[in-house]
This record gives C-alpha cells, sequence and structure tokens, in this order.
C-alpha cells in the first residue's frame, strides 16, 4: 500500500520545520500550504493543520479556512497523484467527459474517489488555462493535453 494514506512523524516534522521558517507571517500561509502539501502527500488534514497553526503562530481556524478556500488545497487524504480533467467550456467541447470516462473506467473509481492503494485521486477544476490544449488534464504539477479517451491507459500507466 502507498504511504500517503496516513501523515507519519517524519513527515510531520518536516512540515514543523518548513512552517517554522515563516513563525507569524500570515502573510506566507498560502505559500506554506503549498509546500506542505507536496510533503503531505497531496493534502492538508488535521494533524499538518495543528502543526502549521502552531509553528506559524496562526489561530487554526484561519489556516483551516484558508486550506478550505482555495480549490488546489485538499483536507481530506489524497493520491500520491492528484489527476484533475478541465471541465471548461473549450475542454467539454472538444471531448472531455469521454476522456474523464476513460480515467474513471482505468482506474475504477469516480471523481471525487481515490484508487484502494492510495496512488490515484481523481477530480475536476474549471479551467487549467490551457485551453489550446483541450481537452486536458493535470497530474500533480504536470499538463497533458490534447487528449483522447484511448490514451489515457498509456499516460496514466507512466505514474505507477
Amino acid at each position: 500500500m502507498n504511504n500517503c494514506r496516513r501523515i507519519d512523524p517524519e513527515t510531520l516534522k518536516q512540515v514543523a520545520n518548513l512552517a517554522a521558517q515563516y513563525k507569524g507571517r500570515e502573510d506566507m500561509l498560502v505559500e506554506v500550504l503549498g509546500q506542505v502539501q507536496k510533503i503531505a502527500c497531496n493534502s492538508v488534514p488535521e494533524e499538518v493543520i495543528s502543526v502549521i497553526s502552531k509553528e506559524m503562530g496562526i489561530p487554526k481556524a484561519k489556516v483551516y479556512s484558508v486550506a478550505t478556500f482555495y480549490a488546489f488545497f485538499s483536507v481530506q487524504k489524497r493520491g500520491k497523484y492528484v489527476i484533475r480533467m478541465c471541465k471548461s467550456a473549450p475542454c467539454h467541447i472538444k471531448g472531455a467527459q469521454e476522456v474523464l470516462a476513460a480515467m474513471e473506467k482505468f482506474l475504477g473509481i469516480k471523481v471525487g474517489e481515490t484508487t484502494y492503494d492510495g496512488k490515484f485521486t481523481l477530480e475536476t477544476c474549471e479551467c487549467l488555462g490551457i485551453c489550446d490544449r483541450s481537452p486536458a488534464i493535470m497530474i500533480n504539477d504536470e499538463v497533458f493535453g490534447p487528449l483522447k479517451p484511448e490514451d489515457i491507459e498509456d499516460l496514466i500507466s507512466k505514474f505507477e
């Protein structure tokens, strides 16, 4: 099983060290959350929020509200690889629904779910900002497109 199913003590220590560098710097919270999410397997769960709050000297409620406001952060544990399917009009017109259906079938999950092994989480987003490459997906920080349903198996297999 993938180690992204739980946050281990070493990861919490890394989070603490990172957050401590920005003690009292509430203006850096979004940046810290972005970096922490990469360390903590694509999520900012409650135990991580507590560490950030303590080390930065920011109320836990404030950290939570920022972590839940932005769509690219998640307080729910996610897979090692987060796949985001663009659902904007240009992607939709060029076949995003068919690509999404192929991903759901190949991974055996629906949008909002994570594979049993904790490796992949499937999400949709409003726009990736690369309409010239539609339909497009983002896997963690890497963008792929234009895609066809028959491209999905080979593409996702590269991440296994």
